[in-house]
């Protein structure tokens, strides 16, 4: 490959990630996910500490991927951070369906209006036996 060929794939890594970053951006600020967040979890006086943290952890990841770190962590430190990356990938989505009103619309079109929590709790422990499921069988 020449260098023009390098810049060429420079350029389209570059335009695809401020892409996909603008994308996050915007889906984050424009839903007032984490201002949702806040209310959901009680934290109103440390919204500024998980924007912040959120940044972080975007530009932290990108890098480690960019540069391909590795960590060889014992099985206790990556099943906290497996856990931890879980919960807040959770608590993303439940900031998001909040938003969106997804559960009160889903339980009207179901005719389940009574049972909300019912189909809360199904869709918490399916998801839970599902990731287990995948984590200790390896499928």
């Amino acid at each position: 490959m020449n260098a023009w060929q390098y810049l060429l794939l420079v350029l389209i890594g570059l335009g695809g990630g401020v892409a996909v970053g603008s994308g996050f951006v915007a889906f984050i600020t424009v839903l007032d996910i984490i201002p949702r967040l806040t209310q959901l979890t009680n934290a109103h006086r440390h919204i500024r500490a998980l924007e912040w943290a959120l940044v972080a952890g975007a530009l932290f990841f990108t890098m480690a991927d960019f540069f391909q770190w590795v960590a060889r962590l014992p099985l206790v430190t990556t099943s906290l951070y497996g856990l931890l990356a879980g919960v807040f990938v959770g608590t993303l989505a439940a900031g998001l369906t909040e938003v969106l009103n997804v559960f009160p619309i889903l339980a009207k079109r179901l005719n389940v209006d009574d049972k909300l929590m019912v189909l809360l709790m199904a869709m918490v422990f399916g998801k839970i036996g599902g990731s287990l499921l995948q984590w200790l069988l390896r499928l």
